[in-house]
């Protein structure tokens, strides 16, 4: 099939990233329901299209709640052998049916295969649970740092050559998100990246001055790396190693600033939702002789930071805070373990109600004595992502294409393919494929099904200096023949020209899905021959037919 390029504007973005959000306008529900935990959809929704046998297909959608749970006993240790009658889950207080009960442990990845990428990752255990260890250097004293990376280090040395769990290592600064190993299972490689990692000793870490940059970094930290791994299917356990937060008191602060924090959280604990991650946080400090070291509040309020702490994001994916212990290591393996020995239940919410500000208090329990469970605490429904404006593009639109393309992490959730086209320099055809293509519904001013996306491409030179930025907004129409309503099965594929420029070397291409917000990226490398580079997600991202009314 066909379909038209309707216009290809240029966003006029100052592409700088920042924290402050608009709030989206609000969406219809999804066709589709994520097959990585998001909840979707209004239960009983349906639509009957017309066959051309005179037939009929009737489509219909249900929100679905996905729960890693994970299970220990009075010492911490994991238990096993539950089993699917053993589990109870009531939301906001009304008694639910499982429908699927996983162990985890039935989707590590078989042992044979050796995953070294994400591409890795979701061709061949496109349900496999993941590690993601990150080092948080920007609100962390530099001793600590060097503990964290000593006790990281002393962790994997005792680890088998080849780790049971792909494991990706993450390092962040107030000036940088680094890569420094994506997925891997050969652990010599962590330790490697791991040895040539070095860091300063930043002054900004500890000054109070600094505190909202580094409350910001926290925050877009969470976000970047929730966007990044939505596409893989399986369950995602981050071990954030350092403080998170700044130690600031928030009865000083205005209360708007306290709002907007809140609803930062409340965006952060969504996004980790969606993406199916879990948080638990590892404090290096160990048993602290001075705890006033990290200035005065951090004395007598929570080590993660301030009277909001850091906790209360890893409580609400699921997660835990580990602090006051010095076997830092220990505790790193404790964290990888909770990620491979888990349960998952899967569900139907009775609650058919769609109003975004109530949050759904989720209780799980268990028909045995002595089980403590750990799993998050509830939702709230998100509002799809905002329709974009070329001309004044939202500040979270902005932030989220920066983080994109300033990154070394591969953006997996679109399913995307950037094809060289032949005999033609840096030309290009980019396809994104159906099953992650939403479809806007017509409407008086648009009468027509049409999709809308942003493409952003960056290059780089030979010591990673960005060379040029741009971004379009991108629409299309569906061929004639669409259906009016539904599901539409229809690719998107457009042209992409690159510039010349004889000092680029790498060319990172950026596509933001305007249903869903869903991003993916493809990395070119322009001083080889042109190869077809294919970022595929290991299930079909959901795609959003908007309201008739933006």
């Amino acid at each position: 099939m066909r379909h038209s390029i309707l216009l290809t504007v240029p966003l006029a973005l100052a592409l700088q990233p920042c924290l402050r959000s608009q709030q989206p306008a609000p969406q219809a529900p999804q066709t589709t329901a994520p097959a990585n935990g998001g909840h979707v959809s209004t239960p009983g929704s349906s639509q009957a299209t017309r066959n051309p046998d005179g037939t009929y297909t009737i489509q219909t959608s249900t929100r679905i709640v996905i729960l890693d749970v994970v299970a220990t006993d009075a010492k911490g240790n994991m238990i096993s052998g539950l089993s699917k009658s053993d589990f109870h889950v009531t939301e906001a207080g009304d008694p639910q049916n499982i429908t699927n009960f996983e162990i985890g442990e039935s989707r590590l990845p078989d042992p044979s295969l050796d995953i070294e990428s994400t591409a890795d990752l979701d061709r061949l255990a496109p349900r496999a649970p993941v590690n993601i260890i990150l080092l948080d250097e920007f609100n962390t004293r530099f001793e600590d740092m060097a503990f964290a990376r000593y006790s990281l280090k002393k962790f994997l040395e005792r680890q088998p050559d080849h780790l049971t769990t792909p494991t990706m290592l993450i390092a962040v600064s107030l000036d940088k998100f680094d890569v420094l190993r994506d997925y891997t299972q050969n652990k010599q490689a962590l330790i490697d990246a791991l040895d040539h990692h070095f860091s300063g000793n930043p002054w900004r870490n500890t000054n109070n001055s600094w505190a909202s940059e580094r409350y910001g970094t926290a925050f877009l930290t969470l976000r970047r790396v929730a966007e990044a791994v939505t596409g893989h299917q399986g369950r995602k356990n981050m071990i954030w190693i350092g403080r998170g937060f700044p130690s600031l008191n928030m009865a000083d602060v205005a209360i708007d600033t306290t709002n907007r924090i809140n609803n930062y959280r409340q965006e952060c604990v969504n996004s980790l939702r969606d993406a199916r991650v879990t948080l638990t946080t590892i404090d290096p400090a160990g048993l602290m002789v001075d705890p006033g070291a990290y200035v005065s509040a951090a004395a007598f309020n929570d080590p993660f930071g301030g009277n909001y702490e850091f906790s209360k994001l890893a409580q609400a994916t699921g997660g835990r805070t580990i602090y006051g212990r010095n076997d830092v290591d220990a505790q790193i393996g404790a964290a990888v373990e909770e990620g491979i020995h888990f349960y998952t239940l899967v569900y139907h919410p009775t609650n058919t109600s769609n109003d975004p500000s109530k949050f759904r208090k989720i209780v799980v329990t268990v028909d045995r004595p002595g089980v403590t469970l750990s799993t998050r605490q509830g939702y709230y429904l998100s509002y799809g992502p905002g329709r974009v404006d070329p001309k004044a593009p939202s500040r979270r639109l902005i932030s989220d294409l920066v983080s994109a393309e300033d990154s070394n992490m591969a953006y997996d959730g679109v399913d995307m393919t950037v094809t060289p086209t032949p005999g033609t320099p840096l030309s290009y055809v980019v396809r994104v494929a159906a099953r992650s293509v939403g479809w806007y519904f017509p409407t008086a001013a648009e009468p027509f099904r049409h999709t809308e996306l942003v493409l952003a491409v960056t290059t780089y030179d030979r010591k990673g200096k960005l060379l040029k930025q741009t971004a379009n907004d991108m629409k299309f129409k569906a061929p004639d023949s669409a259906s009016p309503t539904g599901r539409i099965e229809v690719p998107v594929n457009f042209p992409l020209k690159l510039d010349p420029d004889s000092k680029a070397v790498r060319a990172r291409v950026v596509v933001r899905l305007g249903t869903s917000g869903r991003i993916g990226t493809a990395d070119l490398d322009l001083t080889k021959p042109p190869v077809t580079v294919t970022a595929t997600p290991s299930t079909a991202a959901p795609a959003i037919a908007p309201p008739s009314t933006p």
